[in-house]
């Protein structure tokens, strides 16, 4: 498989996967306690990772310098992503996170211009990325407006979006030994672990419950979301721009959008139709590939 064909296929995965994964984490934290729901899912997709690269012969081989990288992301694009976006969907709704969340390929995209594999910003992905962005506001803003009674929790979200671009990239940046299946279960091992024990120093352990949503929840985002998508993702963020790899951002909230028009019977009005032609409009300009420069015009 081509590079160019595992990019589409890794986007595909990313788009679908965490487009839903919105809906199925609203029915998740107000089942189940959300730094515990986080937690448990979390560790267990590591243990999984990890398993299957210790048997595919892929590691992990730890020193000091990947249990760092381990633990910066662990932090980033685990407990503190996850953990303030699973804390404020108690209160914040779904497509509200969604739009919110959107900002994290604004913030790839500029933190990526930054670092040992900067990628400077054309004028062409600047109006890419200002159209995806018009067009998750004509999806969402129709009757979900935003709440400001809800100011701390929509920051939390905004928060973990900033910790999730961080941790995006430095792992761009920094070298590890790791193979990828095994580097990605260990931050979510690291992560989840330490969602955990936030979970039981705030006293979530009182609020468990056996719930069958909840554990369905769960049992979909940790198989799907953490192991299948993450990998995905994980790919993405080493072989393609920063701006191209966050494109997900766009296109997850039309894609939340459409799964309630068509599961929950929600309505689609014309202007989120027009809002997901715009985001298709904004990817294509942030991902269709530069043209290559003639050789004559490297010369002086």
């Amino acid at each position: 498989m081509s590079e160019r064909a595992r990019a589409i296929l890794c986007s595909a995965i990313v788009y679908i996967v965490w487009g839903s994964s919105y809906v199925v984490t609203s029915i998740g934290v107000h089942a189940l306690p959300p730094r515990l729901f986080s937690g448990v899912r979390f560790t267990v997709s590591g243990i999984i990772l990890l398993t299957m690269a210790r048997l595919l012969g892929r590691g992990p081989v730890l020193g000091r310098a990947e249990l760092r990288h381990g633990l910066v992301m662990g932090i980033c694009s685990v407990a503190l992503s996850n953990g303030f976006n699973n804390w404020a969907m108690q209160w914040v709704p779904s497509n509200q996170a969604a739009l919110l969340n959107a900002s994290t390929s604004l913030w790839i995209a500029g933190f990526g211009a930054f670092g040992a594999r900067a990628h400077a910003l054309t004028s062409r992905v600047v109006v890419g990325l200002a159209l995806g962005f018009s067009g998750v506001a004509l999806i969402l803003w129709p009757g979900h407006a935003l709440d400001t009674t809800h100011l701390v929790p929509q920051a939390g979200i905004l928060i973990g979006c900033i910790s999730w671009s961080l941790g995006t990239i430095y792992f761009r940046n920094v070298g590890t030994r790791l193979d990828i299946l095994a580097f990605t279960g260990l931050q979510m091992l690291i992560g989840g672990i330490i969602l955990a024990i936030a979970g039981v120093a705030f006293g979530e352990t009182a609020r468990w419950s056996w719930s069958a949503h909840g554990l369905a929840a769960m049992a979909y985002l940790t198989v799907f979301s953490s192991c299948i998508a993450y990998l995905a993702f994980a790919w993405l963020a080493r072989h393609v721009p920063p701006a191209q790899a966050g494109t997900y951002g766009y296109v997850n909230p039309a894609i939340a959008t459409l799964l309630g028009w068509l599961v929950l019977g929600e309505r689609l009005s014309p202007g989120q139709i027009v809002g997901m032609v715009v985001i298709l409009v904004g990817v294509v300009l942030v991902t269709w590939p530069r043209a290559p420069r003639q050789a004559s015009a490297a010369r002086p």
